[in-house]
């Protein structure tokens, strides 16, 4: 079962039989005669509710395009090295690509299952990098051209390894807990106001309240699926190690 179709309908569903429930219990409040409270409070609250889900969302659409940021430069430099190397002796260059293809495995079979969990593991792909370093520090280049790509590549393995503490650092970010608190607690509090508002006709009454609880479980959704970069419908993927100069490794 999807996850919208637990949030999202299961938050109708109660709201549909909360209001029902009310309704028998306190029959009175079909008559409306609270009508015009519920309006100003409802209005009130779902002004600073709208206020609270909107920054909560663009700061979490914000990490996301960071985290793909992070994983579009990394995957970047690590295809340069490959391009680099090629200016080097054969053999070398086979050592090279060989220790590079292991650390792109590595991190798109090992490494982003654990970020997905929310297990992130620096020691996960530290045993690659270390391998392409010792490969590269075992070389001595010998001609002007070899050691400028040379210093090319540490450059760029640098960068590499600057870009994947990042990575696994964004993977641990979530939405924090007051901020957490505030979007469901906000949902808590909407979703029982509906339940004040009055009319004779029933197939209305659930209709508001059935409208309100879907919208605020659609922007729960999207607060969920967005809330860790690598985990979720939508998030970072590791398709970025498999293209261009990378994917002769796969």
């Amino acid at each position: 079962m999807s996850t919208a179709t637990v949030l999202v309908g299961g938050l109708v569903v109660l709201t549909l039989a909360g209001n029902v429930l009310v309704h028998r219990r306190f029959p009175s409040l079909a008559e409306g005669e609270h009508n015009d409270m519920v309006g100003v409070v409802l209005g009130m609250f779902g002004a600073i509710y709208g206020i609270i889900l909107a920054f909560v969302v663009v700061t979490l659409w914000t990490q996301l395009q960071a985290a793909d940021g992070v994983v579009a430069n990394e995957a970047s430099d690590l295809a340069q090295i490959v391009r680099t190397v090629r200016a080097l002796p054969p053999d070398q260059q086979h050592r090279i690509e060989a220790a590079v293809g292991d650390y792109a495995h590595t991190v798109v079979e090992v490494q982003w299952p654990l970020m997905r969990e929310g297990r992130p593991d620096y020691a996960a792909s530290q045993a690659q990098i270390d391998k392409i370093y010792t490969v590269l520090q075992a070389y001595e280049p010998k001609t002007e051209s070899q050691k400028a790509f040379y210093g090319q590549t540490i450059e760029r393995l640098n960068d590499v390894v600057a870009q994947r503490r990042a990575r696994i650092t964004q993977s641990q970010q979530e939405l924090p807990l007051l901020l957490r608190c505030l979007v469901y607690g906000g949902a808590l509090v909407m979703v029982p106001l509906t339940f004040l508002y009055g009319n004779k006709n029933g197939g209305v009454r659930l209709l508001f309240a059935g409208s309100v609880a879907a919208l605020i479980g659609f922007s729960l959704l999207l607060v969920v699926v967005l809330d860790r970069p690598f985990a979720g419908d939508i998030s970072v993927s590791p398709d970025a190690f498999k293209e261009g100069a990378l994917s002769q490794f796969w």
